[in-house]
C-alpha cells in the first residue's frame, strides 16, 4: 500500500479498537503429528481469526521482545489493520540484550529482517525453523557477521531464538499459511525490550542505546499504524515509512525523502506523550541502576525446568526474571564478585543500563550527557566498578571456552538445509546444538537476493 494512503489507516486505527489478548498455547501432542510441515493451526485459532475478522492465509508479521521473553504473531484482519493473535514465551535465546555483531558473539539478532517462503525450513532437525535472514543490508553495511540464525524447535539457542517444538509448529503453520496466501514476505522486528518510555530510560546507559533508538522509529511508526512499517537502508542506518527520491543504497548517503503529513502529526502527538512519560520515569529511576543478568543467570532462575529432558534442552529466563532494579552500593558489589570468579566466566555480559542520580552521580561513577529522550548517557565500567575495577570500557564475560562458534556449529551439518540439528553425536553428547542452515532447496522459485528481497515492497501492502 502506498504511503500516500497513510492517513486513511491512520483514521481506522483510531476507529477501530485492536484486541490484543493472549490465546493460550495449549499442549499439542505431537506424538500425532503425521505430517509437521502442513499440520493446521488448532480450532481455538482458527475461531479466533474468525471472530477477529481475519482469514486463515491473511498476511502475518513477528515481533521479538528479548527481555521480556515473548514472540508475537501479529495478523492481518480483512480491513488490513494488523492485531496480535497470540505470542509465545520464548524457551531460549543466547548471549545478552543488544545486536549480533559478528560471528561466534552468541547474539541472537536486533532489527528488521524480511523473511521469504525460502526461509523456512522443514527439514530441521530441531524440529522446524525459520531463517531470520541475518544479515540484512543493515547488518551487511555495518560490517556484522553471523550466519544460520533461526527461529527453531529444541529449547537449546545459540544465537538463534529457541522455542518448544509444539511453539515452532504453530508459528512455521502461521507463516505457511500466510505464503500460501500470497504473502512474499514476512516482517521480523526484533527488539531488545518493549521501547515504552521507562524501559528506555532504564536501558538508557547501554552502549547500545543510539542503535535501540534507531530501532524505536520504526517501533514507534507500528504503534502508531498498525502496520508493518516500509523499511530502508541507506546512510548504514534504517529509515521507516519514508517518500524517497530516487533508490536507496544501504552504504550511501540517504536520498531526498519526507515522512507523510499525516503520518508525521500522528508522530508528533506519539512523542509528546513520549517524552512526559520519559520524564517521569527519570524521576522514578533517580539513584537506582539495572543489574543486566547474565545468561548463566537467566539459565539459573529455571534450572527446575530442565529435570527430565535431555542434555540438550536448555531453557533461559527472562531478564526481567533475573536482573533487577539495585542502588549504586548494591550494583558495586555484584560487579566485583563478577569480576573476583575465578577460571570460567559465565556467557554473557552485564550492562549498568539505567544511571544513578544523586549521590553517587556527583561522586564521579556515572557520567551523563544528558537526560532527556535522544541524549547518550554514558557510564565506564571502572566508574561502575569503583575505585578497583579496570577501566577498559564496556566488561563482556565472555562464553565458555568449550562452547563452538556459528562457524564450527556450521561444519557439523551433515547436509545443506538440514537444519539447527544435523545432528552430530560428539555435540549431542556435550549438550551443545548446532546452529541451524536455511534450507536452499525450500520454495526455490521464489527465492530472492536480499538486495531484491528489500527493495521488493511486501505483499501486504497491496492485499
Amino acid at each position: 500500500m502506498r504511503l500516500k494512503h497513510i492517513a486513511y489507516i491512520l483514521l481506522m486505527a483510531t476507529a477501530l479498537a485492536g484486541c490484543n489478548d493472549t490465546i493460550d498455547t495449549a499442549t499439542i501432542d505431537l506424538s500425532k503429528v503425521k505430517n509437521k510441515t502442513e499440520q493446521p493451526l488448532p480450532d481455538r485459532l482458527v475461531a479466533e481469526m474468525q471472530k477477529r475478522n481475519m482469514p486463515r492465509n491473511s498476511p502475518i508479521m513477528i515481533r521479538v521482545f528479548k527481555e521480556e521473553g515473548k514472540m508475537e504473531i501479529w495478523k492481518a484482519r480483512a480491513d488490513n489493520r494488523f492485531e496480535k493473535i497470540t505470542d509465545y514465551d520464548i524457551c531460549a535465546w543466547s548471549g545478552k540484550l543488544g545486536p549480533k555483531v559478528k560471528e561466534g558473539d552468541r547474539q541472537a539478532p536486533e532489527g528488521f529482517y524480511n523473511l521469504t517462503p525460502a526461509h523456512l525450513n522443514p527439514n530441521s532437525k530441531y524440529y522446524l525453523a525459520i531463517n531470520t535472514g541475518f544479515p540484512n543490508r543493515y547488518d551487511a553495511a555495518n560490517g556484522r557477521t553471523g550466519s544460520n540464525l533461526m527461529i527453531h524447535g529444541a529449547c537449546s539457542s545459540s544465537g538463534c531464538y529457541s522455542m518448544t517444538d509444539e511453539q515452532i509448529l504453530e508459528i512455521y503453520a502461521f507463516a505457511r499459511d500466510a505464503f500460501k496466501g500470497g504473502q512474499s514476505s514476512v516482517q521480523l522486528q526484533a527488539f531488545p525490550f518493549r521501547m515504552t518510555a521507562e524501559n528506555m530510560a532504564r536501558h538508557r546507559t547501554s552502549e547500545n542505546y543510539d542503535f535501540w533508538k534507531m530501532l524505536k522509529v520504526g517501533y514507534d511508526n507500528f504503534e502508531v499504524t498498525k502496520r508493518p512499517p516500509e523499511v530502508a537502508v541507506c546512510g548504514k542506518k534504517y529509515v521507516f515509512n519514508q517518500e524517497m527520491q530516487g533508490t536507496p543504497s544501504a552504504g550511501a548517503a540517504c536520498p531526498p525523502m519526507s515522512t507523510p503529513p499525516a503520518l508525521s502529526a500522528a508522530l508528533s502527538a506519539y512523542d509528546k506523550q513520549y517524552e512526559l512519560a520519559y520524564a517521569k520515569a527519570m524521576e522514578k529511576l533517580d539513584g537506582m541502576v539495572w543489574y543486566e543478568p547474565t545468561e548463566a543467570e537467566r539459565k539459573a532462575v529455571v534450572a527446575d525446568k530442565r529435570k527430565g529432558k535431555s542434555i540438550e534442552y536448555a531453557p533461559t529466563g527472562t531478564s526481567l526474571a533475573a536482573g533487577k532494579l539495585v542502588k549504586q552500593e548494591e550494583f558495586d558489589a555484584l560487579m566485583a564478585a563478577r569480576l573476583n570468579k575465578a577460571a570460567k566466566p559465565a556467557p554473557g555480559t552485564m550492562l549498568a543500563s539505567a544511571a544513578p542520580g544523586g549521590a553517587a552521580a556527583k561522586q564521579g561513577r556515572v557520567t551523563m550527557t544528558g537526560s532527556v529522550p535522544g541524549q547518550r548517557s554514558t557510564m565506564s565500567v571502572a566508574s561502575a566498578m569503583g575505585s578497583g575495577a579496570p577501566a577498559a570500557g564496556p566488561m563482556a564475560v565472555s562464553a565458555p571456552a568449550h562452547a563452538p562458534s556459528n562457524s564450527q556449529f556450521a561444519s557439523m551439518q551433515k547436509q545443506p538445509g538440514a537444519g539447527h540439528s544435523s545432528g552430530n553425536a560428539a555435540a549431542r553428547s556435550t549438550g551443545q546444538a548446532p546452529v541451524p542452515t536455511q534450507n536452499p532447496m525450500a520454495y526455490a522459485s521464489v527465492q530472492q537476493t536480499a538486495t531484491q528481497e528489500d527493495l521488493k515492497k511486501p505483499f501486504w501492502k497491496f492485499w
